[in-house]
């Protein structure tokens, strides 16, 4: 039914798409060096998701209300400058109230509406995916779109992994480092959107 070059390009395309996300699930590594395998499914699952569910709202969108969503993408780029430094900000700020503590706790588990933020912030742009995969039928945006999330869930695993491994290396200091990350990726989100 689909050809090799379709499932490359979904492939790289989840590649390209999952970038922030991995850096996002590396930061997340960093801040807790002791995640359990659990909760790495739960947080790469959930950039997956999102990954899945951008492009096919984009598609949706080209297909019913496209004039509107051409609205909507010019601010999609202050969307996510505004999470993803409100996120980082926010790891900095607890990083640094922990500081004069004691005993070195490990950062809390992400809570839901932070990694709902999260998700939404590294996957936003993929709501432009909807658009060129917009001569795409209803089963080929489908197929793209869980391959899509496919390979992020996998990169996201290794960025969790590695994150973990510098985690334990760098304990003290990662939660400063996972604030910068977030920020940086914001900062790189906006500047790639306003260009």
């Amino acid at each position: 039914m689909f050809g090799l070059a379709f499932f490359i390009n979904s492939i790289l395309f989840g590649v390209g798409l999952a970038m922030d996300a991995f850096s996002v699930s590396v930061a997340a590594g960093l801040s807790s060096p002791h995640m359990e395998k659990g909760r790495m499914l739960r947080i790469a699952g959930t950039f997956a998701f999102f990954q899945i569910a951008m492009p096919l709202i984009g598609w949706v969108c080209v297909h019913t209300i496209a004039e509107r969503f051409a609205l909507f993408q010019k601010a999609i780029p202050w969307i996510a400058l505004i999470l993803l430094l409100f996120l980082g900000g926010r790891m900095i700020a607890e990083e640094l109230a922990k500081k004069g503590a004691v005993e070195e706790k490990e950062a809390e588990d992400l809570g839901g509406a932070e990694l709902f933020a999260q998700g939404v912030a590294t996957s936003i742009d993929a709501l432009s995916v909807g658009f060129t995969i917009a001569e795409l039928g209803w089963q080929a945006a489908l197929c793209e779109a869980l391959i899509i999330g496919f390979v992020t869930l996998i990169i996201c695993l290794g960025g969790l992994r590695l994150g973990r491994a510098f985690g334990k290396k760098l304990a003290g200091k990662a939660g400063y480092l996972g604030g910068v990350i977030l920020i940086a990726i914001g900062l790189e989100i906006f500047i790639k959107g306003v260009l």
